[in-house]
Order: structure tokens, then sequence, then C-alpha cells
């Protein structure tokens, strides 16, 4: 990291542009903020609306609540105030900001008081809030009011203090997103005084305010979160400001401390000192570990993340960043964040070792003083059991041999090859070859064995190249001052060789975490099915995190399993019960966490913007905390990850069963209109002509009762065919329609269906075009006539009398069509494949079909299963409809 802010921050300029980008397609948003009602924020908002007016500002009042208070009734007189919508309401009039009459009027600036007022019902909107919201959207800036008790955030927190539950609240969304926020402040003396003088209630009420909402304490209280409600706001401006112009901190605006914490020098004394500070400043904490290569083993990780949970519970910010310059990286962070004041240890260590580290660079707090420019460091002791540890670490190991012995090889290997090139070379080139096998041993192995190879590299040059040669006595000086460079040069390279390696470790540590989450992003992007992602996401955190997990989701009111990866052992009614704790409270709740420590599992919500979705269940057989401080933002990143695909999955299958529930009440309504028409029209039919010929058979006449007769059987074969539409719909729908396949000579097959539909068709003239020598086909004859049927009857009904119905039958080189057509009006009024849609019908502007609108439904359903395809479209040559029925010929029958 580059401790020199020569270059804006990228993240503070994005938000600065999105900024400037909502601004310009919004307008501006300015709340006048205050502790409690009273202090003057209606006052206050009115004087600076005249102020702009005078300014030639186009301002309207949208809604003002004077309360009754002369003061603030005489500064709403000068401006214009926008009439109030009158809403009826339990048998009363009230009377709202009338939203729509301003978005018509359209001002630069609307006042609109108490933005966290409940509107009434039958409004627009139910706060007021969201009123603003939308003028806002429609580029008009807004004056506002509002009190600190109104925040989300702090209902809980001023209804502990005040013991009085705010019910109308806004989010906190709304205020940060504000573009100017002025604290209206007043002393509660002053308040009080206002309160008994009458200013603020009647004088009924005054008495009984001061007694409970309005006591000295509770403004006092309110006084202090609205000024660090504005102060927070105010600093977080102010950090992205100076982020965003690349301006070097700190500017000491409000206090902010840093704790950094290493390896070396972090212990709890240290933290708690941190907490006492900030606490005697009022002051955010931030704990800062910047990770070097050594802090990749595991034991590293355990001690720091148990030291990051200690800073957790005192509440402080914690962060960790990669780098290699612990005092460097440490400082950049400080000015970036514009820390004020840093908190570092003493060094570790006393006698020869302690200087040692220090000569050596290790001891992070000396350079941290003198990289420290413009920063307080506070400098904590340690007591004598802390130095001690420190000396001697308790995850120090054993001394690992095999590099040393390593590097002693690559030494005497560039001995070998500097003793062959001495001849030819000049001994200053020669000494090339011990600087590069020392470069190598410091890429290879690290700090430690690459000084070792210097300092043996040394001894050899000195040895075998320095005269007199074969001692270590240097005789000449201009061989002391060569010697020296070389020993010198050595230390450099390997020192930077050691960087280079450490610097590599830590990147390709990182890149193996970045590239996992990015293949884990990538393989819950396209799964769809529920189970599937369980089990992908189970199996990713097992192979991350080295541990057992299991996946508990909500069933019939309690979670429940329902997937697992290497989970060895069940979950028992302990552990049950702690998940079932944390999926309740959405917190991470089980060992090594604050809540239920005692289960053997770690159990962590997953959570969305709906709350939580899921629990995620750990286990490992090691003792102590699960996850270490990376382990757990790892486990962070694939929770969120999870919880959105897990999100999107619950509400596909959410909008499926919307979708099908809406799709089921279409039908129904669909069925049900049918029902009524097609099955009470020929019922009434058959019912009249019945009673008809009871009642008067003796005196019709064989006519008449030949066309009664008539009427009854038409009327039943058409119910009859209502019936069997349902049947066949339902046996489509239910998978159980089994195609018999037969050789069928299709001819035959098309003049059955058009003797059936002989009745239908009496107002048409019927054409049959069959090619000669029609191969026969392995079809279903009783599903194919039904469809052919079922065209005709469709063509019978959409076309006008005395006009044609041609069926076609011809083979190409690949299949067997039959057409059907007609000179109808077609499918001028809509998409000809919505025909074959269940319950659709077209109708003229002047009459509807009788039918039930499943007949061509069907029709494709038989088609289908019997291998063919069917389609409609309009004639080419002539107004009318064409349906197109093609059957490969590989279904012909073969002898």
């Amino acid at each position: 990291m580059d401790t020199r802010l020569d270059r804006p921050d990228p993240d503070a300029l994005l938000r600065q542009t999105s900024t400037e980008g909502e601004n310009r397609a919004r307008g501006r948003l300015k709340i006048f903020l205050g502790a409690a009602p009273g202090v003057g924020k209606t006052f206050q908002m009115l004087t600076t609306a005249h102020q702009l007016q005078r300014d030639g500002a186009d301002v309207l009042v949208g809604i003002v609540e004077t309360h009754g208070r002369s003061e603030t009734a005489a500064l709403v007189e000068g401006l214009e105030v926008q009439p109030r919508r009158a809403i009826r309401y339990r048998g009363q009039t009230v009377y709202e900001m009338d939203l729509d009459a301003i978005l018509a009027r359209a001002p630069g600036i609307v006042v609109v008081d108490e933005l966290a007022h409940t509107n009434a019902p039958g409004s627009r909107h139910p706060k007021r809030w969201m009123d603003v919201e939308e003028l806002l959207a429609a580029c008009i800036d807004v004056l506002t009011t509002v009190n600190i008790q109104h925040l989300e955030s702090l209902n809980d927190i001023i209804a502990s203090i005040t013991r009085i539950r705010v019910r109308e609240t806004v989010p906190d969304r709304v205020i940060e997103r504000a573009d100017e926020v002025e604290l209206i402040d007043l002393t509660p003396n002053d308040l009080l005084q206002r309160m008994r003088d009458g200013k603020i209630y009647a004088e009924h009420t005054a008495g009984r305010a001061m007694l409970h909402y309005f006591s000295p304490g509770n403004l006092t209280a309110l006084r202090e979160l609205a000024l660090r409600q504005t102060a927070q706001q105010v600093d977080a401006q102010l950090v992205d400001h100076m982020k965003a112009n690349a301006i070097a901190g700190p500017w000491a605006a409000g206090e902010r401390i840093m704790v950094c914490l290493t390896l070396q020098d972090g212990d709890a004394s240290l933290l708690r000192y941190g907490k006492r500070l900030a606490d005697r400043l009022h002051a955010p904490w931030i704990v800062l570990h910047v990770e070097t290569s050594r802090d990749l083993t595991d034991t590293a990780r355990a001690r720091m993340a148990s030291q990051m949970h200690l800073a957790q519970s005192l509440g402080a910010e914690t962060v960790t960043i990669p780098g290699q310059d612990v005092a460097l990286d440490a400082v950049a962070y400080a000015r970036a964040q514009n820390v004020t004041q840093i908190v570092a240890a003493h060094p570790a260590g006393r006698g020869w070792s302690g200087r040692v580290r220090q000569w050596l660079g290790r001891a992070t707090t000396e350079r941290l003083i003198q990289c420290s420019q413009g920063f307080p460091v506070h400098v904590v002791p340690r007591s004598s059991t802390e130095d001690v540890a420190a000396e001697r670490p308790r995850d120090a190991g054993p001394v690992r041999v095999g590099p040393y012995v390593a590097s002693s090889l690559i030494v005497m290997g560039a001995l070998g090859v500097a003793l062959l090139l001495r001849r030819g070379l000049e001994v200053s080139n020669v000494s090339l070859a011990f600087l590069t096998a020392i470069l190598g041993v410091a890429v290879a192995y690290g700090l430690w064995p690459s000084l070792w190879a210097s300092l043996l590299g040394m001894l050899c040059f000195n040895f075998f190249f320095l005269p007199p040669l074969y001692t270590l006595t240097i005789a000449a000086p201009d061989n002391v001052v060569a010697l020296f460079f070389f020993l010198a040069t050595a230390l450099i390279a390997s020192n930077l060789g050691a960087r280079v390696r450490n610097q590599a470790v830590v990147a390709r540590h990182r890149a193996d975490i970045t590239q996992s989450l990015y293949h884990f992003s990538r393989t819950i992007t396209g799964i769809i099915r529920l189970d599937d992602l369980l089990w992908s996401v189970s199996h990713q955190i097992a192979t991350m995190l080295e541990c057992d997990v299991v996946m508990l989701l909500p069933e019939h009111g309690k979670l429940t399993v329902k997937a697992s990866y290497n989970a060895g052992k069940l979950i028992g009614a302990e552990d049950l019960a702690a998940a079932a704790w944390a999926w309740k409270h959405n917190r991470v709740a089980g060992r090594g966490s604050d809540n239920l420590p005692g289960v053997r599992w770690l159990f962590t919500p997953l959570r969305t913007g709906r709350g939580p979705v899921a629990v995620i269940g750990l286990d490992t057989e090691r003792d102590g905390a699960i996850l270490d401080a990376e382990q757990q933002r790892l486990l962070d990143a694939l929770a969120d990850q999870t919880a959105s695909a897990l999100e999107s999955i619950l509400l596909a299958s959410e909008l499926d069963q919307a979708r099908l529930d809406a799709e089921t009440d279409k039908l129904r309504g669909a069925l049900l209109t049918s029902i009524s028409h097609d099955l009470r029209t020929p019922l009434a039919s058959i019912l009249g002509a019945a009673s008809s010929l009871d009642s008067y058979g003796d005196t019709l006449d064989e006519a008449a009762r030949k066309e009664l007769l008539a009427t009854i059987r038409d009327e039943a074969e058409r119910l009859n065919r209502f019936v069997a539409n349902l049947l066949d719909m339902t046996r489509l729908e239910a998978g159980a329609l089994h195609p018999r396949k037969e050789p069928v000579d299709v001819v035959e097959i098309i003049a059955s269906a058009l003797s059936r539909a002989a009745r239908l068709l009496v107002a048409h003239q019927i054409d049959m075009v069959v090619e000669p020598d029609l191969p026969m086909l392995r079809l279903d004859d009783v599903l194919l006539e039904q469809a052919l049927f079922n065209i005709l009857d469709n063509a019978g009904k959409y076309t006008p009398p005395h006009t044609n119905v041609t069926v076609v039958a011809s083979a190409t080189a690949e299949h067997l069509v039959v057409r059907v057509l007609d000179e109808g009006e077609g499918f001028s009024g809509g998409d000809p494949e919505q025909v074959f849609a269940k319950f659709t019908r077209f109708t003229s502007a002047d009459r509807s079909r009788a039918g039930t609108g499943l007949g061509l439904a069907i029709t494709r359903g038989f088609v289908e299963a019997m291998g063919g395809t069917i389609t409609a479209r309009n004639r080419q040559d002539r107004p009318g409809a064409e349906f197109v029925m093609m059957f490969p010929l590989g279904m012909r029958e073969t002898v």
C-alpha cells in the first residue's frame, strides 16, 4: 500500500460521481433535525424558505404544522401555500398534503413539515417521507423537518430512555441520502422555559409533558443523540471528500482512534487501552491488522482471531489488510480513514534479542513513530509477563533445518561455478555468482535462510578469492572494501528477495481465495434447484474452511437439516436449539460465539433484506474457535452469496406458485364461464324441446315433432362433444394419453372426419383434394379423426355460410401433410398460435362464437402425442385460415 495519498480513492470518487449523477436526476433534500419538539425546526425551515424566495427561488409550502404557535403561523404569510387535500376517514375529514397538485404545479422548492408523519388511509403513500421521495424524483427540492426520535435505528434506544415508543419512524437511508442536514439545537433549560411559557404545548398538557417526556435527563440524552447523528454524517462526508480529492490526513475535525495490532506487538492490554481512550474521547475506534506472510500459519491465524474477537466484543471496528511493511501500511490506512490518534504496543522483547529485532526492522512501534508525521502515537507499556510471552511465543515451533541446509548447498554450488570462472574473469565479477545464489535462496526460502546464505557466501568469497587465498585474513585494504560491499549487497539482495517472496505468498493466498469465491459465484449462479444449491454450498464451504457443514431451512415451523457435507455425526437437541435461537434472533450462536457457546456447532444465519432464510452449521474436530478472522470474513462472503442465490430460488418458486395460482384462477374462471354457457344452452334447448313434446306432442304435426327431436339430438351431441373435450383435456394434462399406433390410411380418416362433421358443415361447400398413392403411416386412427373433426368444427363456427372448406392431403420428401383451409376472417385479430391455448376463442366485432375454446388445444395435444406437428396461419392466396398437420414419413408402415 502506498503511504503517499497522491491519488484519489476510486471508491470515494465513484460515490461522489454517483451522488452528483443522482443530484442531477433528482431534487435536493435539506433536513432540519432537532432533538425534541419545540426546538425551532419549523421556524428555521420557514425562515430559510423566505430567504430563498427573496433570492428568486420558486418556493411553495406543501404542508406546515403550526400547532397553534403564532410565531410559526406568521412566517407562513408571504409564501405561496398549496391547499390541502380533504380525505374522509372514520366519519371525519382529515386534511393531508396534496401531492398531485404539487407535482402538477412543479415548483422549484417545496416546504414539507414533519417528515415522519403517517398519512391518512386513501393517500397515495402511507408515509410522508414517501411523498418526499416522489417529489425528489420529480427534480423538486424539498425542505423538511424531523426529530431525532423518529429515526428507525434509534427507536429502541430512545424508547429505553424516555419509556415511550415512537410509532412514526423514518428509515435511516432517507437521512443518510440528504444533501444537507442542519441541526437545530436548544439547551434543555431553554426548551423547558419555552414549555412553561406555553410556546410548545397548551398549558393543560405542558405540565404533564414536563413530568414525563420533557424531563431534563431525557432532553439531554436526546440532544446528545442528535449531535452525534449530525456529527457522524458530517464525518462521513469529510472522509469521502478527503479520499476523493487525495487530501492527506489527518484533519482533526473529529477524533478517530486506530489500534495497530500485530502478532509481535498485539495483546489484550493494548485493546483495552484503545477502548478506554475511545470512551474518554467519545470517538469511534478501529483495530487494524496488517497481514503479512508470517500470519498465514494456522497458529498465527488462531492467535489473531482471538484478539480480533476481543476487539469486536469491546465495540471496535476490525479491519485486516494485506501488506508487507506494517508501519507504512498502517500509516497509509490511517491517513485514508482520517484517523487522528494511533495506539501501538511497546516493542516486545528486552536485552540482546530485542535489540537484534530492532536492528532488523522488526520493531513495528519504532518505525510507526518515525512514519507517523502528524499523528499522535500512544505507546502502551507491557507487563513483565507479556514481555516474556512475547520473547518466547507459544506458537513458536522448532527451527526448520531444511532451508538452511538447502541454502548451504546452493552457496556451495555457486562456489563451484565461481571456481570454474575464476581463471577467465576478475574477482569482482565472480562475486555475482554468490549474489545470484543468495537472491535465489531469498526467493525460495525467505529472509533468515537468505541471511545465512549471505554470511556463508561472504566467508567463501573471502576464503577462496581474496588474497591471501585459503585463509580468512585480508591483506589489502581494497579487498576489505570489496568484501564490505559484497556483504552489504548480499544483505540488500536477500532482504529484497525475501520481501518479493512474501508478497508473492500473500498474493497467491489472496488469489486462491478470490478464485474460489469466483468459482463459487459462477457455480451457484447457474443453479435453479434448491437441493443442488444446498449441496453445492455445503461442499464449497466444507472444502474452503475444512470443516463439517450442515444447511438448515425452516419447514412446517421448525428448522430441519436439508443438506450436509462430511457431517459424520448427528446434530443433537442442544445443537438444534442453538440453531433455532440463531434463526429466531438473526445472530450467530454456538461454539466460539457470544451466544450459547457451550454447544459443539457454530450456527450462522443467512440474511437477506427479508430476514433470515437459512442457517449454516459448522463443526470441526479441532479444539477452540472454529473460525479465525480471515475464515470468518470468507464465511461472510460465502454466506452473502448463498443467501442471495437462495432468495432467488425461493422467489422464483414463489413466483412460479403465484403464476400457477393465477393460471389456475384464470382456468377456473374460464371453465366456469364455459360451463355456464355451453352446458346450460344445450340443456335449455333439450329441456325446451322435451317439454314441448310432452305437453303438445298430440297437437303437433309430424314435421314439428321431427324438428323438436332433431333439436334434442343436435344439442345432446353438442353437449357430448363438450364433455368429451373436457375428458380429453384432462387426459392430456394428466399424461394418461397413450396413442395406439397402427397402419392407417389417411384418406379414409379424412373421409370419416368429413362424414362426422357433415351436419356442422351443412351450409358450406366441402372440397377434398388427395394426392394418389399416399403412404400408410403408423398412427392412432381415433385421435387423428378427432383432431381433424375439431379443426372442421372450428371452420364451421368461424367461416360464413356458403364458403368453401378444403381438406388437402399430400406428401413431401420427409412428411405427410394434411391441410384444412377455410374462407373466413383468418387471424387478423390476433396471433395464430394463440388459437391452440386453452379456453382461447377469437370473437368478431358483433358476435361471440359458441364453444369452449378447448377443441384446438386438444387437437395439438393429439397430434403431438402421435409424433406430428400442427401450425396455424393465414392463407396466402385469399382471406381465411389454414391449419397444417405434418407427420414424418419415418412413421410409415414397412412391409
